[in-house]
């Protein structure tokens, strides 16, 4: 989620090219629809639960068109922005296995007692709905893995509807694993333990850590069997399903846009488009007649700096601080399209889709402002990258050679298989006489593994030539500034799977323990410490594997 609350899924995309048609005939039939659509009280059997203050609003649905047809039957769907659909709830019993109080607090304005009330677990899983809300599931589609997979959208996901805090922010409640959609083509609905496990914890650890994400409130639980091929190989197991319900400003994305551009329903492309600018970018003019090209230049912007944040603390889709640069964090990945190496030319891929969706809406002249925009993409991330990892190091100021005392270092870890994370938290906590002397203690195990190379002490050279520049900082100092930049703590792979297994013998301590130690992921803490959550990863970690089979 960028500043503006567009959300950008950098896996998805679209291409095309037309010209845009009258928008008068889409507008009529759109108001008639949605008067038969009131007059029938096609939600008069909808059950809401009225205790919880937490009224929900429908501006998306008041805004933008709607699938004329009922139902969560997987189909083609056309000519709309959302189908509404019912979530099917889950078979009881249910259990309540995290929250986050700071999205209850904070965001939604809630106090911790109302998760005791007794319907709070059905509100949160979609057996019951929160007032006002009308679920429905958002049409989108784009591309996987560099092809083109067509309709994709919402196929096992309901938005509630939006939620105004006291503080005026706008928020978008959507439930995760909530049942079948018209988008679920073959698939059940449902999301097992394991993807909401790391849903629910990668979301708030991404938050905590500064990045800009969406939030996830609650994890709900059942006994409710869910069959899954993990692998891909034939060898489908039982799981059991959990629900998350999740919070974005907006759950719009580039392939909102490309399906539109796709099927060349270039009146709803344009309807929906200046819906977001509205929304979500309200710094546009609504009258500037290069509006889109405004937009466009803010989201290639945005993206560069996103991806640059990830990049800074190690993440890549699926997976936070990699053992390695190259490191693939998806089994269905088997080019490494998706390598934390990969991320800023995936975004850049995703950046060249969104043109070709606007395209239609762009005049010739248009188009070369947003290719020369475009151009600038690599630029801007790359700016952005070495702001970062300045900071990661502790610099202050701009010197010559500061890109190049960067790369050396990665460099160096890339070679040695360096911890990203504890790599950079070692180096902001060793004085730098012990780097110079190569006096590091034992327990600095990542810096252990720098220590090997051959090239390390020329590397501690040219970093400690650096800092000398800075004439009145202290080492104190230097490694208090890198301390507020390098987390201690990060979601690992192995954390979360500790967490997961756990969490299939309904065991979430360690889902608790993780939430709370990711909440403050540059202090040290002692729970933390005793976990493991800083050390060498264990040697089994090394033989995890992530799929897209949640």
């Amino acid at each position: 989620m960028t500043k503006h609350g567009f959300t950008l899924f950098v896996f998805f995309s679209a291409v095309a090219s037309a010209t845009c048609v009258d928008e008068q005939d889409f507008c009529e039939s759109k108001s008639c629809y949605k008067r038969e659509f009131e007059q029938n009280n096609f939600y008069t059997n909808v059950q809401t639960y009225g205790e919880i203050p937490l009224t929900l609003s429908q501006k998306l649905l008041d805004a933008l068109p709607l699938d004329e047809v009922d139902g969560h039957v997987p189909r083609t769907v056309n000519r709309c922005v959302f189908s509404e659909c019912q979530p099917t709830p889950l078979k009881e019993p249910l259990t309540l296995a995290a929250v986050s109080q700071d999205v209850l607090r904070n965001i939604l304005d809630l106090n911790e007692s109302v998760i005791q009330k007794e319907d709070f677990v059905l509100c949160v899983s979609g057996g019951k709905l929160f007032p006002g809300s009308i679920p429905f599931a958002h049409r989108y589609g784009g591309h996987q893995f560099g092809y083109w997979a067509g309709q994709l959208g919402d196929g096992r996901a309901h938005l509630l509807g939006e939620y105004t805090n006291r503080k005026g922010e706008r928020w978008e409640l959507q439930l995760k694993g909530s049942g079948k959609t018209p988008y679920s083509r073959s698939g059940d609905g449902r999301a097992v333990i394991r993807s909401s496990v790391r849903e629910f914890l990668c979301s708030e650890a991404m938050h905590f850590l500064g990045v800009p994400t969406s939030r996830a409130l609650s994890l709900v639980v059942s006994e409710e069997p869910v069959w899954r091929d993990l692998f891909y190989n034939g060898n489908v197991i039982k799981e059991r399903g959990a629900v998350v319900l999740r919070l974005a400003r907006s759950w719009f994305r580039i392939g909102s846009l490309e399906i539109l551009t796709r099927t060349r329903e270039f009146d709803v492309l344009r309807t929906l488009l200046d819906f977001i600018i509205k929304e979500y970018f309200k710094s546009i003019a609504m009258d500037d007649p290069d509006k889109y090209v405004v937009f466009f230049s803010g989201v290639v912007n945005e993206t560069a700096h996103l991806i640059a944040q990830w990049m800074s603390v190690g993440f890549a889709h699926g997976s936070l601080t990699l053992l390695y640069w190259y490191f693939v964090p998806n089994t269905s990945d088997d080019e490494g399209r998706y390598s934390i190496g990969a991320q800023a030319n995936v975004g850049l891929f995703n950046l060249q889709k969104l043109l070709e969706a606007l395209k239609p809406l762009l005049t010739s002249d248009q188009l070369s402002q947003c290719m020369q925009i475009l151009r600038q993409y690599s630029q801007t991330y790359h700016q952005r990258f070495h702001e970062l990892f300045k900071a990661k190091l502790g610099f202050l100021g701009n010197q010559e050679k500061d890109s190049y005392v960067i790369a050396f270092l990665l460099k160096l870890m890339e070679d040695t298989g360096a911890d990203f994370t504890m790599t950079f938290r070692q180096l902001s906590e060793v004085t730098l006489s012990q780097l110079q002397t190569g006096s590091i203690p034992a327990s600095m195990w990542a810096l252990s593994d720098l220590l090997s190379h051959e090239y390390f002490r020329d590397w501690v050279q040219l970093y400690s030539k650096r800092l000398s520049r800075m004439e009145s900082d202290s080492d104190a100092a230097r490694q208090h500034r890198m301390q507020g930049v390098n987390p201690r703590y990060v979601l690992r792979n192995w954390m979360a799977e500790s967490a997961i297994r756990k969490a299939e013998g309904n065991d979430f301590s360690e889902v608790a323990l993780l939430q709370k130690t990711l909440t403050e992921p540059f202090v040290e803490q002692e729970e933390a410490e005793r976990a493991g959550y800083s050390s060498k990863p264990p040697s089994w970690a090394q033989q995890l594997r992530v799929s897209c089979s949640s």
